[in-house]
Order: C-alpha cells, then structure tokens, then sequence
C-alpha cells in the first residue's frame, strides 16, 4: 500500500515569513497579535488583526506584484515547500503532480479595491480625474477567482496534473490536504504541491466578521494577549492573514530523492453536523476525529498530541473539549492539545495548512507550542491544553489537527511520525 508523506513546508504567517521563525515564535509563545489596520479601524476603533511581518516584498518574484495579495502569500509559502523539498521537474513526472489550494474568501483586496474604486470615481469624479467608474483593470476577475493561486502555481512549477480549489471557510486548505492525500493514494497521482491562503484584513471582511460577533477585543493590559483559547475571560478570535504549503508525495519518492520527511499523512476524517450555519456540534467533530483514526487503523490511546480548532469562542471551545472527551475517553485528560490561533490569530482557509505544518514540525522536532495567554482554564475545557510553555524532548507518534468551519464542517488530519524502514 502507499504510504503519503509530507517533504517540504513553507510558511508564511504573522509571527515569522519563514518556516523557522514562525515555529519559533510559536515555542516562544509569541503573539503577533496587535491593531487592525487604521481603515479598519476608523469604523470599528478596537478592532484587533494579526497581520505579516514587513518584508514581504523582498520574497516575491516580478510576476506576483499583480496578483491578489492572498495568491502573493500563496506563492511565496508554495517556492520554499518546493526549495525545501528539493522539488525539479527533472525529478518529478509533472504529468502526475497536481495543485490543490484552500482558500476561505478568494480575492478579498481587490474586491476591496473594485468596490472602492467604484464609488470613488462614481461619487468622487473630479478627485478620480473624471475617469469612467465602469472602467476597472482587465485582470479583475482573474484575481478574484477562487483558482488564482492554484492557477499560478501549476503555471509556474509546470504541474499538469489534477487542480483543484477548496473553499470550506475555516476547513479550506485542511479538506485540501486530506483530498491530496486520498488523490495520491488511489494512484491518481504521485506529488501534491497543497497550498492554504488567506488574507482578509480588509475592511469589508472586517465589518462582515463583526456582524457575527466573534471577534475579541483588547485586552486592557496587554494587546497582544487578547486572544484566549480554552481561558475562562475569552471572548473571541483575531483576524490574521498568511500561508502555508505543503508538497505531499509518495515515501518512495521523497526517499530516492533524500528529502527531509516531516511525518506520514495516515488518517483524514471529514463531516458535516447537518445541524446549524455557526454553532457547532460535538457529534459532528467527533466523527471526523474517529475517522481519521479508523482511516489510521490505530487506537485513540496511540495519539500522542492534539493541535487544537481552538478559535477563543466561548461555545467553539468548549465544544471541542467536549468532542475531544467524546473520541478519547478516559484518555482524553492525558493528551497535550494546544491552539496556536493565540499567537497567529485565525487564519481562515489558511488555518488547517498552517497548523498542520505545526503539527508536523512538532512531531519532526519532539516540541509541542503553548496555548498563549491560558491563564485561568475554563472547568467546561478541561483537558491539558499546554498552557504557556512550549515542551520538549517529547516522544511523539501519532499527532491529530482538527479544522472546524461554519456550515458544519469538519476535518480531522492524523500524521504519524516518519521512521526509516530500517530501523522502524
């Protein structure tokens, strides 16, 4: 039977524009939380945002300057996986290497922009130079579509095979990797570039999310604190923007080409409540974690660490502690489970990559990250969610990722990590 394995990571998130440094940061239990940009807030003054580190610029190539600014992290997250991965067309039979992408809201600034600049001009005609408002760049639509960056990225890495774009809110790019991995295994395909984008700080995205009221505000003592999974005093999360990718391949690949090999793709659970828009359901994660560990063909005591959803909701939270208890049982009190969203905000379509990249780099390194800023445990989250301090030196086998989403989806991804044969 193949067997999946992940070769190469890229990160591009808001607590480092490299894999390294943002792995780092999260053992440090670094926020990047802090304000949203000034248009946001000039309409909402306490809105909160998790947004890059400068220098991005630096790592674009001539060609991306154009694109939407989601697609520019998606390529840049796409051209270190691959580096890291020591990926070549030479090596690799592109025929059967395909693009799959996850996004939650494609095009989110130049929609911005279209709207803003339609009105400017519409309302504003000698401040715009008289020009027609109906008259936008020819490229509008080819930024916005939800395949942008799937597009892009099979264009310039001359992938032909199988493209595809997932938009599944906050599961986006996790049910992309779990469709990668069940893509590759039935031999319709050898190499999947995955990639998850986002990137929303926009005020419209801002305005929508508010309307739903699951946003935290401020802490009064420290900004970048505001952001509190599993704590008694959260109030929700913070918008951040980022991406990662992830080249999944057969383990007889990556092996012939001596790539580093983060972990092994094993169990991918996905389900839908079929209950409610935005309140979740314990029955329905719950499923996707029991699948993902049928898929597996191991037993619930084998999971060694769980990277929790953990947006900083009152009822998300206590929900997921409640579908951990739910699969895990007695066992349950004994996993170390914790939410990187308290230091990288709430990524969206990019969330399920970028915290399955953690995962991986946790079971590659045997260091779990802290859940930031826990420092009063809710009694309805009861289980041991790493608070404050990373910890290290771990025996780590079987690691879990859970991405839940409004609409009722659900996605559980289970790696397992990656021995030599000869040695297993």
């Amino acid at each position: 039977m193949r067997e999946v394995v992940v070769s190469g990571i890229g990160l591009v998130t808001p607590s480092g524009l490299t894999r390294d440094a943002s792995f780092a940061a999260w053992l440090e239990g670094r926020s990047a939380v802090t304000q949203a940009p000034e248009a946001v807030r000039r309409w909402l003054p306490n809105a909160l945002a998790a947004p890059l580190p400068p220098g991005l610029e630096t790592r674009l190539e001539r060609a991306d300057h154009g694109l939407d600014r989601a697609t520019q992290l998606g390529m840049v997250a796409a051209a270190a996986a691959l580096q890291d991965a020591r990926f070549s067309r030479d090596t690799v039979n592109t025929d059967r290497a395909g693009v799959y992408v996850g996004v939650g809201l494609a095009g989110a600034e130049t929609l911005e922009a279209l709207y803003s600049t339609f009105y400017q001009r519409l309302y504003d005609p000698e401040g715009s130079g008289h020009r027609n408002p109906t008259v936008l760049h020819p490229l509008t639509v080819p930024r916005l579509m939800a395949n942008a960056t799937a597009a892009a990225a099979s264009m310039r890495y001359g992938l032909k095979g199988s493209s595809h774009t997932y938009s599944v809110a906050c599961a986006s790019s996790a049910v992309a990797i779990g469709e990668a991995w069940r893509a590759i295994l039935a031999g319709q395909a050898d190499t999947m570039l995955v990639i998850g984008t986002e990137a929303q700080l926009t005020t419209g995205a801002y305005l929508g999310w508010n309307a739903l009221r699951v946003l935290a505000t401020p802490d009064a003592d420290d900004i970048t604190a505001s952001c509190k999974p599993f704590d008694a005093r959260r109030n929700g999360f913070v918008l951040g923007e980022g991406a990662a990718a992830l080249l999944l391949e057969t383990r007889s690949a990556a092996e012939a080409r001596g790539a580093t090999i983060y972990g092994v793709l094993c169990g991918y659970g996905s389900s839908s409540d079929a209950a409610h828009l935005t309140a979740p359901s314990a029955d329905g994660q719950a499923r996707a974690m029991r699948q993902a560990l049928h898929e597996a063909h191991i037993q619930p005591e084998q999971v060694s660490y769980i990277n929790a959803h953990g947006t900083a909701t009152q009822v998300g939270d206590a929900t997921e502690s409640q579908s951990i208890q739910d699969v895990f049982g007695p066992y349950a009190g004994q996993i170390p489970v914790s939410a990187t969203k308290s230091m990288h905000g709430h990524l969206i379509g990019a969330a399920g990559a970028v915290e399955f990249a953690s995962t991986l780099l946790s079971l590659h390194t045997g260091s779990i990250p802290p859940t930031a800023n826990l420092h009063a445990p809710d009694p309805a989250c009861p289980l041991d969610y790493v608070p404050l301090q990373a910890r290290h030196g771990l025996a780590l086998e079987y690691a879990l990722s859970n991405s839940f989403a409004f609409g009722g989806s659900n996605v559980s991804l289970l790696a397992r990590k990656y021995r030599p044969h000869a040695s297993a």
